[in-house]
């Protein structure tokens, strides 16, 4: 079978289409999917660019979507013909994180093989069931994406009607809050560097927009909106290039969700401030099968559906990693075969 490898020590230029065996039929507790989608993250391009260093010869890719073909001896939560998405954490399946989710050695597409190829066994419980009715592009922007955005508003930050949630920015996660916060009935207010981008988001329902080019204090402003109390969630995908406006924005006890490293990876954190706001920044990864398995559930009864900003082809894929790049794109980038 076919699939997209990345050759050490990485970069676009050194991405290949690769003949890998075919991973026959799966055993006790496994499932054969046939793959047929993925979607880009950011860490995915950390992986691909060598930024993130992988064994020579990793496929890529954390996300996956396709479906059963067979199932082995003992699973019953999956039978032939179910559509599935993958788990970024095939290893966590509930509760709080733990030691081994504390890295990526396990993570699809980084420690171990991801879902860039036509055909995968692994065990059930590294796959939930997908949407009913979603198109295997639409599935694959779960796993990583939405369920961050998930994970940040409902199971760590206890998101409720009439709350307020800042996004930063227009890429797949902080769109996919922006949905997930809407159809809980809290309002939204979205930053970008673009109009056009802002416009884009007001029309998916964000309450209020900045730009943070033309209004570099945006954190003043957001707090200003909301009449100076500040906001409840902050879905902060910046790191410490933005995470002082963030303190800015939130409110007393408020929520940080620190999600991305976007302009960086190490630098200062303004601890007086975060201390006199009492907000709570908490760092975190994606999230366990058993929220995925909510998210799903909870995109069911809401009729979310994700943005798609470009589907490519399977050979297209590092053309996908340079869009990525670009950061032009507006919600997902994904790649259907």
């Amino acid at each position: 079978m076919k699939a997209f490898v990345v050759r050490t020590p990485g970069g676009l230029d050194r991405l290949e289409i690769a003949e890998r065996p075919d991973p026959g039929q799966p055993g006790p507790g496994e499932i054969r999917v046939a793959i047929q989608a993925t979607s880009l993250n950011f860490h995915d391009l950390l992986v691909a660019s060598g930024r993130s260093p992988a064994a020579d010869g990793r496929v890529l890719m954390s996300d996956g979507a396709g479906t059963v073909e067979a199932v082995g001896a003992g699973v019953t939560e999956f039978a032939p013909g179910d559509r599935v998405v993958s788990c970024f954490f095939p290893h966590w399946p509930d509760g709080p994180p733990q030691t081994p989710v504390g890295n990526f050695a396990q993570v699809p597409g980084d420690g171990v093989d991801g879902f860039a190829l036509t055909h995968a066994v692994r065990p059930a419980g590294a796959f939930t069931h997908a949407p009913r009715g979603w198109s295997f592009s639409e599935s694959a922007t779960i796993t990583t994406a939405g369920l961050t955005a998930w994970r940040a508003l409902v199971g760590d930050g206890g998101l409720k009607a009439g709350d307020t949630v800042l996004a930063l920015g227009t890429g797949g996660v902080s769109v996919a809050a922006l949905q997930i916060a809407k159809a809980m009935g809290a309002a939204v207010i979205v930053t970008s560097s673009s109009d056009a981008k802002l416009e884009r988001v007001r029309a998916l329902g964000a309450d209020h927009t900045v730009n943070y080019r033309t209004q570099p204090d945006w954190g003043r402003q957001v707090r200003d909106w909301t009449g100076g109390r500040g906001v409840d969630h902050v879905v902060e995908v910046g790191g410490p290039g933005t995470l002082a406006q963030s303190i800015e924005a939130v409110r007393v006890g408020g929520h940080i969700a620190l999600i991305g490293v976007l302009t960086g990876r190490a630098g200062e954190v303004p601890t007086s401030a975060l201390m006199a706001k009492q907000a709570r920044l908490q760092g975190l990864i994606v999230g366990s099968r058993r929220q995925q398995q909510d998210y799903v559930a909870a995109l069911e009864r809401t009729g979310i559906r994700p943005v798609i900003d470009r589907t490519y082809a399977f050979a297209d894929l590092p053309e996908a990693f340079r869009h990525q790049e670009s950061g032009s794109h507006f919600g997902k980038l994904c790649v259907a075969w």
